[in-house]
């Protein structure tokens, strides 16, 4: 794939790359953003070092590709409510987004992308990890691919938010609801096709995953327990090493991440924009 405005640098040969050749304080242009676009769909997930951007440029990004989402459960900035601050203080034990996920797959019209910007990171550790569900579709076998088409799955946030959840235990720096026994389910295919490229991935994940359509939660646990493990194999991933004003930006309709917790006794900040997605199909 040639760019004309921008150098991609792939990180691994899953997914993932780095975006060499844009500042992203400034505007871009049609031709530079049709270049980050494309990097974006073919490498799923894409990478920017050493970018001074403010909360409104972070915003007009994000925007570029659709509207922003104000999160159901963790409160935004104080007059910016689409930017989550993601802080774990050196006192936290837990840390947010510490397990395999895709954002929102809870929502009727679950995320298209998250764009995370490191404000503060760790002098070790902290690390994030994707993993490519392009290729977790594409290495099943034909059986169970036939077996998994026309399946749906059910999504809920009443797990991951719920008192006992990990993402609504409470940190220092973060104001999160708990989900009550009211928090709605949505059902999603368990093969998705993306919108943008037409092609199929695995959209299953630990965390707001509960069951499949029809069936019984202990039915569903040993397929979905092999779906799991399957979809985040070594060979399916790439990981981050976050560094001051870096920037990563993934697509949460092909790609599941994972933040480390590992950096005990250190501050890590960074700052989030989601942008809406669609019904998945």
């Amino acid at each position: 794939m040639g760019y004309k405005t921008i150098d991609v640098k792939p990180v691994s040969g899953a997914l993932g790359a780095e975006i060499e050749g844009v500042d992203l304080s400034k505007e871009l242009s049609n031709e530079t953003f049709d270049d980050i676009h494309q990097a974006f769909l073919d490498h799923v997930v894409i990478f920017f070092r050493d970018q001074h951007i403010g909360h409104e440029q972070h915003k007009a990004f994000g925007r570029r590709f659709g509207s922003l989402n104000i999160h159901p459960y963790v409160k935004g900035m104080d007059g910016h409510p689409e930017i989550m601050q993601i802080v774990k203080e050196p006192e936290d034990r837990i840390n947010f987004g510490g397990g395999w996920h895709s954002d929102m797959s809870f929502l009727e019209e679950p995320a298209l992308g998250s764009i995370l910007y490191a404000k503060e990171v760790p002098p070790y550790g902290g690390d994030t990890l994707w993993a490519n569900q392009y290729l977790a579709y594409e290495t099943l076998s034909d059986g169970m691919k036939k077996m998994l088409e026309g399946l749906k799955a059910i999504h809920t946030a009443k797990g991951e938010y719920s008192e006992r959840g990990a993402s609504a235990q409470q940190r220092k720096s973060m104001n999160v609801t708990v989900a009550g026994d009211d928090t709605p389910s949505f059902e999603h295919p368990v093969l998705r096709t993306h919108p943008e490229t037409g092609r199929k991935a695995l959209y299953v994940n630990p965390a707001f995953t509960e069951k499949f359509v029809g069936m019984t939660k202990r039915e569903s646990r040993p397929l979905l327990d092999f779906l799991f493990e399957h979809c985040t194999q070594e060979q399916f991933t790439c990981r981050f090493r976050w560094t001051k004003n870096a920037i990563a930006f993934w697509d949460n309709r092909a790609a599941q991440h994972f933040a480390l917790n590992d950096y005990h006794g250190h501050r890590r900040h960074m700052e989030r924009v989601t942008v809406n997605g669609d019904r998945p199909f």
